[in-house]
């Protein structure tokens, strides 16, 4: 690398972070300030203000979805047409490499109407020190979990039922991994040669414990759901308090999603930030299931899960060495479309960029004013 370039990267690093700082100085307080002057109509209009509070937020997701944009990091997707799933409760699993999964999703999303604003991320607990996962944990869109261990199940089904539920939200975010591929592939090798399992490279294999949760939280199948004072679900426990699930709460689709990085190298956060990285375009591959096809065992779904993942390795096999997942003709996909570039409105960037200045302006001036009243400058 000669030095007239790493000069231009240095450059370019140094201005990139400057103005997402900037960014965010300008767009998360304001936000706040708004959710604040709406508050009011979460106690009388709870319906009203969730959806003001959604609009609000897929506007700030779309401050990070144009981070990835601007450094020219593109987003293309295959497989399956998912547009039968956006109004509908989904629940999508993804393979989990790096912590620049959840932003090149929601950059994925950002252009579908309807979908960042109705979506439960489930998330590990590193993403809520930074900047989208503080307003994920005050508008309680995400729940962020340290493991999968009893308290943490618990805690999920708490959040399903204060929070996605009588919210409405329609798509439920799962990394079923339960870390990024790094951490996790040695573990996983170990487990998969001790258990007589596939051997992955490209994946770790999947948990079943939070899928399982949710099943049995929000399959069709389940008329009731009975809990009892920790969050165990079971038939008539005692001190239980039970909920009757309309066809609007339960589940429709499974949409599985394999993210295919190029070269096999995965994005972090860091990189989108900085824009060092030469600009490449990541692959989404869409699978979509019936909620009915999927089996809610639990021996079944652990198989399912499992052939979902091998069926991932050997998709990410044949990707990460042609460059493109596999045909239309090898039946991975019932509806299959060809990979197109996700599309973002750079006019809509615009927009929402003087939205949130202006607002952050008006709302300074406002303070200002509200601080000289009650504390005047003495004569």
């Amino acid at each position: 690398m000669g030095v007239i370039k790493k000069l231009y990267i240095t450059v370019k690093v140094i201005l990139r972070v400057s103005l997402v700082i900037l960014n965010n100085i300008y767009c998360i307080p304001t936000y706040f300030i708004w959710m604040l002057v709406f508050q009011p109509l979460r106690w009388f209009k709870p319906r009203l203000y969730w959806t003001i509070e959604g609009k609000f937020f897929h506007w700030l997701l779309a401050m990070v979805s144009m981070w990835s944009w601007s450094a020219g990091y593109a987003l293309a997707e295959a497989g399956d047409d998912i547009r039968a799933c956006i109004e509908s409760r989904t629940l999508v699993l993804v393979n989990h490499q790096s912590t620049g999964d959840v932003p090149m999703l929601m950059a994925a999303f950002n252009p579908r109407r309807g979908v960042l604003p109705n979506i439960m991320w489930i998330m590990d607990r590193i993403f809520k020190y930074t900047n989208f996962g503080v307003f994920h944990a005050t508008n309680c869109n995400s729940l962020f979990l340290t493991c999968l261990n009893f308290q943490g199940i618990a805690q999920l089904r708490q959040h399903i039922r204060s929070s996605y539920i009588p919210r409405k939200r329609k798509w439920m975010m799962l990394f079923p991994e339960g870390g990024f591929l790094r951490k996790r592939r040695e573990a996983s090798q170990r487990y998969a040669a001790k258990n007589n399992l596939p051997q992955c490279q490209y994946v770790s294999l999947p948990r079943l414990g939070a899928l399982g949760a949710i099943f049995e939280e929000l399959h069709p199948e389940e008329e009731e759901i009975c809990t009892d004072k920790h969050g165990n679900t079971a038939i008539f426990p005692p001190d239980s308090e039970c909920v009757l699930l309309t066809d609007d709460d339960t589940l429709s689709w499974v949409l599985d999603i394999t993210i295919g990085y190029p070269q096999g190298n995965p994005i972090d956060l860091p990189t989108i930030i900085m824009g060092q990285r030469d600009p490449c375009t990541t692959t989404l591959f869409y699978r979509l299931y019936p909620i009915n096809s999927v089996p809610s065992g639990k021996e079944a779904l652990t198989r399912w899960l499992y052939d979902r993942w091998e069926e991932k390795e050997h998709m990410l096999d044949v990707f990460y060495r042609n460059g493109q997942f596999p045909s239309r003709h090898t039946g991975y996909t019932s509806s299959p479309i060809p990979p197109t570039q996700v599309a973002q409105s750079p006019l809509r960037f615009l927009l929402l960029h003087l939205f949130f200045m202006t607002s952050s302006f008006f709302h300074y001036k406002l303070i200002e004013v509200g601080y000289e009243y009650f504390y005047p400058v003495p004569l």
